[in-house]
């Protein structure tokens, strides 16, 4: 029988709703702990990402935080 995952590190994050949300469908579905959920896609972060898309994506997001933080700062 597989031993438990250990958590052993913490760090204060940030998430949008959105992204909380899916964390907790994710993890939900799963049948884990948003944790857990979370050290399983970082741990697997290269099989669970498409390499091709995640550049495009990355970038999209990007601009869309750089077009945010302009209209934040400009209001």
């Amino acid at each position: 029988m597989p031993r438990p995952q250990r958590l052993t590190r913490r760090f204060p994050a940030q998430m949008s709703e959105p992204g909380y949300r899916r964390l907790r469908s994710f993890a939900e579905e799963a049948g884990l702990s948003e944790g857990e959920a979370l050290s399983f896609l970082f741990e697997n972060f290269d099989s669970v990402t498409h390499r091709e898309n995640l550049p495009h994506r990355l970038r999209l997001h990007k601009d869309m935080l750089a077009k945010r933080e302009a209209k934040d700062t400009a209001g």
